[in-house]
């Protein structure tokens, strides 16, 4: 596979020609020449311009369902095609574990962003962020917030060692979100991501221009950047700092986030005995994140907290394991030989060699390393990150301590803390919860189910604060609206209505009664299909007047006789009601009663009701009405049907809202079973 790794840009696949600048990339196990790398001469101010022409254009006609369909249609093909990603990703001294954790890790993470963008976004083009405010007395000026795509392209710049998941874990929020992404892989292994890229453009899922690769230097590619892109980085906190300072970043308004070095730790809580199950998990913690990856993982444990009293005691566990264990080998002979010098500075700042130590072996191997403190305040332990199979262990008095000695790694992204004891596991969380992006508390009952200490998943924040970076990746639906700009919306709510295809109370609608369903001169909008129903449909009822019988029924028969609805002295001293009163569920019932059409027919099921109140009571001698509706319809991309919210209201004879709430209901597309309703 000796050859120039070749880049993707404005949408073909181009080579320098000729370069005099070339970059050699080794095979991490044999030193043999893989492929030579160069960005020399190709033109990366036209693939950003490519981007925000061609590649917003081409997403923008999607919705948001359709392209996490697309994600999940680009995850099967990847699993079919991923044998070769595996044969290359070996050059980089990657073993079949390393491989489940980056390849079917990256691929995973597709589905579930597929997943979750279906689920719980809308399927239009504009994200609804909370409630409508309202600003004027009259409810005719209102406000919301709205996520809409940013206009520009993402850039992405990897690390080494993660290259398929270190894109994909980026790339698939900002497809959702409708952002075309420029990825920038670390050059020790781009040659396995550019081989992803091609798997990718090959499959002919993606809109033109989504995608674009710098296989090489990204040169001078910050400069051709403004307010309209996002910068997501992954890798050392020096280049992190050079590339926040560019102008373009301080001054032109790039977003930018990153995620840098990161000394993590396992805390091995003041409650485990050797004996204990914690014991044996954190052992295992330690051992499985200095050997995954061998060790070149930004969420591996660096620092080894304990009480002082089981140091040794850790020290021998973790090597009699570890010693057992052969090694893959770094990405690169280089990178081998800064894991070299890390340790170097750790055994010169007082480390005690338990295992292992700097002698470098041929290649890029690096023996794992143990190394003990005597002293857990040496500034080296807190500063110096040796990115590898390498872990320092601490001791700590008692677990303000421990907790002290976390806070001295200034951010990270991730800590474990082994732990039975609720109590001492609330204390770490108040303690390091402000330091980390991620805790994770593992004990006998959630050992056998934990993802682990090391494991970003797709559902959880990914980043930390201070020499961690400051970023923030992935976290479910938080890592799409990364990719948004979040604005605020004032007007009519007519307005607000057709800017978020959500119907906004005071908006117009097309109201119909119960006597205008039965002249025939109109359709309930429970026998409309989505392909009929609009946002605004309502439905009105008549009023119906509430009974004494029928309260004390529904306490006799539910066993609910709470005093407000069986007991008339003591619901009238109490303030809030003006004698006895009606269930809320009762009226939530008669409100289904007065506005549910009854025949089979396009709705399908009711699913849920959400965001009820309840706000004037209701007693016997009252009457209620129900206003029903159409607020946000939902078409399922793989379904033939789809989900319509509709905003239910409830009323008293004197038109005072008396519970209001959402229901959520499944309707037929397209209804073809029941010709006449229409």
């Amino acid at each position: 596979m000796s050859h120039l790794v070749p880049s993707y840009l404005s949408g073909s696949w181009v080579t320098p020609t000729h370069p005099s600048r070339v970059t050699d990339v080794l095979d991490a196990t044999t030193g043999e020449l893989v492929a030579t790398v160069s960005t020399e001469g190709l033109d990366l101010a036209g693939a950003i311009d490519y981007a925000r022409d061609v590649g917003q254009r081409y997403l923008r006609e999607l919705t948001i369902h359709e392209r996490a369909l697309k994600l999940k249609e680009l995850a099967l093909y990847l699993d079919e095609h991923k044998d070769e990603l595996y044969q290359l990703a070996a050059k980089t001294g990657a073993t079949p574990r390393d491989n489940a954790i980056d390849i079917d890790g990256g691929i995973s993470t597709l589905f579930t962003y597929s997943s979750k963008g279906r689920r719980e976004l809308p399927n239009g083009h504009v994200i609804v962020d909370g409630p409508t405010e309202v600003l004027s007395r009259d409810s005719s000026f209102v406000a919301t917030h709205m996520y809409t795509t940013l206009p520009g392209v993402a850039v992405q710049i990897n690390a080494f060692n993660f290259p398929v998941w270190g894109m994909l874990e980026k790339f698939a929020p900002a497809f959702i979100a409708g952002m075309p992404t420029l990825v920038k892989p670390a050059t020790p292994t781009g040659y396995v991501t550019a081989a992803c890229v091609r798997l990718m453009i090959e499959s002919g899922i993606l809109p033109e221009g989504s995608l674009q690769l710098i296989s090489g230097s990204a040169r001078d590619l910050l400069d051709h950047l403004d307010y309209r892109d996002h910068v997501a980085f992954t890798g050392s906190a020096a280049t992190a700092a050079t590339l926040r300072s560019h102008d373009n970043v301080l001054h032109n308004g790039v977003r930018f986030t990153a995620e840098a070095d990161s000394l993590n730790a396992a805390i091995l809580g003041e409650d485990v005995s050797v004996d204990s199950p914690e014991f044996d998990a954190f052992i295992k913690t330690l051992y499985v994140e200095m050997t995954a990856k061998a060790g070149q993982k930004c969420t591996a444990v660096r620092r080894a907290i304990v009480p002082t009293a089981l140091a040794d005691t850790v020290a021998h566990a973790l090597r009699e394991r570890v010693e057992a264990k052969t090694l893959g080998p770094l990405v690169s002979v280089e990178q081998r030989n800064d894991v070299g010098a890390a340790v170097d500075k750790l055994i010169s700042a007082g480390g005690t060699i338990v295992t292992g130590g700097s002698d470098l072996r041929e290649g890029a191997f690096f023996a794992p390393t143990i190394l003990s403190f005597a002293d857990p305040d040496v500034d080296a332990v807190h500063e110096v990150e040796a990115f590898g199979p390498v872990v320092s262990i601490i001791g700590y008095t008692d677990t303000d301590d421990a907790i002290r000695l976390a806070a001295r790694g200034r951010g990270s992204l991730v800590a474990s803390v082994i732990t039975h004891s609720p109590e001492l596991a609330a204390r770490f969380a108040l303690g390091i919860g402000g330091h980390h992006g991620r805790l994770h508390f593992l004990d006998r009952d959630d050992a056998a189910s934990s993802t682990g200490h090391g494991s970003p998943l797709p559902h959880l924040v990914h980043g930390g604060p201070g020499r961690a970076g400051g970023g923030e990746e992935l976290g479910g639906i938080r890592g799409v609206k990364h990719y948004m700009q979040r604005t605020a919306i004032q007007g009519s709510p007519d307005h607000l209505t057709a800017i978020t295809g959500e119907w906004v109370r005071g908006a117009a609608v097309n109201k119909v009664t119960r006597a205008d369903v039965a002249a025939g001169t109109a359709i309930h909008p429970f026998r409309k299909d989505l392909a009929s129903l609009q946002i605004g449909d309502q439905f009105a009822s008549d009023l119906r007047t509430v009974t004494l019988d029928e309260i004390l029924e529904f306490a006799e028969s539910t066993g609910d006789t709470f005093y407000a609805h069986v007991d008339e002295e003591a619901a009238t001293a109490n303030p809030f009601f003006p004698r006895r009163v009606a269930h809320g569920y009762l009226l939530v019932s008669w409100a289904a009663g007065l506005f549910v059409e009854p025949t089979p027919g396009p709705v399908l099921a009711n699913y849920g009701l959400e965001n009820l109140r309840f706000i004037t009571p209701v007693t016997y001698g009252d009457s209620v009405r129900v206003e029903l509706t159409a607020k946000r319809i939902t078409p399922r991309v793989t379904d033939d049907y789809g989900e319509v919210c509709w905003d239910a209201q409830l009323f008293n004879q004197d038109d005072e809202l008396v519970a209001s709430y959402d229901v959520l209901t499944l309707v037929e597309k397209v209804n073809t079973t029941y010709a006449d309703w229409s």
